[in-house]
């Protein structure tokens, strides 16, 4: 189940929304597929970090029980601070929104934004009822979601019109377009697309046998959402001109009305909204588990850590739910897309950092799995993703100083908490 979560993570709403940005600057068939090589690797490379880490460290909580053992509490707790109030929430909302515009569009004078509630309210009676009924969801879910997108790709080349003259060998110019800056800022797009690698390091404790079958798990469910990637953007590419995706949110819809007429395109509205459906699940499964972690630490929320008979921890579920509803009656879309993008990308790396933290610090540490590559690998991620959160600093420092915002308000919790009770964890 844990490879699901990843997968079910990762393939949300950017894989469908993020070729008509990359076409506003590249026209180019080769490149466009290798932003999502280059996306899958640096994916790859962060997950053989966290493999390591969670190997060695098999605690749920990503990266709060990571930067709490490898760095200090105080960043465990930030860290945890962020996953908890924004890592998941803010994502499980824009799923739930882009499935509520889908729906709300085959649904006339139906809400969106209560679609989207619906949405949020359903999958967290299912993921507190029982641990059987969450894990049956998850799967299930995901199953439905490699099934469809197979589907597509399949039925695109089967019975889908003569394909778009795009060439997807390299041709003369495409290194100096795969080396220049329209690359480089279009790969942003992708990088949120790959979010949710890390996943199944949230649910460590319920992992049988972590330190052995986490690696595999990381890393093969990176592998399969790039072979996703790569099929549903070839197919994209092949089935439309590039000037009627360039620009829009809605790629997959203008590629199906291209392959399929309006039916195709009314059908394929649906199939995404079935695939946000297993994403918002992913997340309503994963996310809480940062919550009861600090609640088992840290006294003021004690009650987060509270688990029904069967192990889940319904308090933390709701919660999370909770914030996810509110930034689906109050954000704006693109808005909290950028903000929660930039704080997860400041929290994984300063996780993939306290792997050479680990290193040098604690060399006598088990480790049951060494990253595969290192120190290139991890130092591949934090290039790219330190690279990333530049370019929104300077280009969206609105965002950016609401992502500095919450931090500082996280710093002065852990702060407040120390004075309070100490700080250590208990």
């Amino acid at each position: 189940m844990a490879m699901l979560l990843i997968i079910a993570n990762m393939i949300g709403t950017g894989v469908f929304t993020s070729l008509g940005f990359q076409l506003e600057v590249l026209r180019a068939g080769f490149p466009l597929l290798m932003l999502w090589v280059v996306g899958g690797v640096v994916a790859l490379c962060g997950a053989l970090a966290y493999a390591e880490l969670g190997a060695a460290l098999p605690r749920s909580g990503g990266e709060y029980a990571i930067l709490s053992r490898g760095v200090h509490p105080a960043a465990g707790f930030v860290g945890g601070w962020v996953s908890a109030t924004i890592g998941f929430a803010a994502p499980t909302a824009l799923a739930a929104m882009t499935f509520g515009g889908y729906l709300g569009a085959l649904l006339p004078g139906a809400s969106p934004r209560l679609l989207a509630l619906v949405l949020v309210a359903g999958l967290t009676a299912a993921h507190m009822a029982s641990r059987r009924s969450s894990g049956t969801t998850q799967v299930s879910l995901t199953a439905v979601k490699l099934l469809l997108i197979t589907g597509f790709c399949a039925a695109a080349l089967l019975f889908g019109p003569a394909a778009q003259p795009v060439r997807f060998a390299p041709a003369p110019g495409d290194g100096a377009l795969i080396a220049g800056r329209d690359f480089a800022v279009s790969l942003i797009y992708v990088n949120y697309a790959y979010t949710g690698w890390n996943a199944a390091t949230y649910i460590t404790g319920e992992i049988d046998r972590p330190q052995r079958t986490l690696p595999r798990i990381l890393a093969g469910g990176t592998l399969v959402v790039l072979a996703c990637y790569l099929a549903l953007n070839a197919t994209f590419l092949r089935a439309a001109p590039m000037d009627a995706m360039a620009g829009q949110l809605n790629v997959g819809a203008i590629a199906a009305r291209a392959l399929f007429g309006d039916a195709g395109a009314r059908a394929l509205t649906l199939v995404l909204s079935l695939l946000l459906v297993s994403t918002v699940s992913a997340m309503t499964l994963a996310g809480p588990r940062v919550l009861q972690a600090m609640g088992e630490d840290f006294p003021p929320f004690r009650a987060l850590a509270r688990t029904t008979a069967d192990g889940i921890p319904a308090g933390a579920v709701l919660l999370q739910s909770l914030v996810a509803a509110a930034f689906i009656l109050t954000g704006a879309f693109e808005r909290v897309l950028v903000f929660s993008g930039f704080l997860l990308g400041l929290v994984s790396f300063a996780t993939v950092a306290t792997l050479f933290v680990l290193r040098w610090r604690e060399p006598a540490l088990a480790r049951p799995y060494r990253a595969w590559g290192y120190p290139f690998t991890p130092l591949a991620y934090l290039a790219v993703t330190g690279w990333t959160l530049v370019h929104i600093v300077t280009e969206r420092p609105t965002e950016a100083a609401a992502g500095g915002a919450l931090v500082a308000v996280g710093v002065a919790a852990w702060g407040g908490m120390r004075r309070q009770t100490g700080a250590r964890p208990t």
